[in-house]
């Protein structure tokens, strides 16, 4: 429940929040990755979300459940300036793990819990 006075979904469209599994890191290395500020940092739960408003992407923190599957929903990133080799080594550097190269030159990552997303060519 969401009480009269918390403002947490300010500032959000119609979908206030995507939540996430994962801990305090991948929230860290999702701000980095995206460049949007973290708007909750408390108890080990972070959310971020875009500085021009809109959806936050939450991680609730632990106890996390360990990853059994792919993930039905993911990220698809598409670089600015189609410099896909570039932002895959910046994800990398940042905690992302390299899984695959898909036929088409996709290239899939997983954040450190384990999240797959693709770095897309343009």
């Amino acid at each position: 429940m969401i009480e009269p006075d918390n403002n947490y979904l300010a500032g959000c469209g119609f979908l206030g929040e995507l939540t996430c599994e994962g801990t305090r890191d991948v929230g860290l290395v999702w701000s980095e990755a995206l460049g949007w500020p973290l708007v909750w940092d408390q108890n080990e739960e972070t959310a971020i979300q875009s500085p021009h408003a809109g959806t936050k992407v939450a991680w609730g923190g632990p106890p996390v459940a360990p990853k059994q599957e792919r993930n039905r929903q993911r990220f698809d990133l598409a670089p600015a300036g189609g410099y896909q080799q570039a932002e895959v080594e910046r994800l990398l550097s940042l905690g992302a793990t390299r899984l695959e190269v898909g036929d088409d030159g996709t290239v899939v990552l997983a954040d450190p819990y384990g999240n797959e997303f693709c770095v897309r060519r343009n």
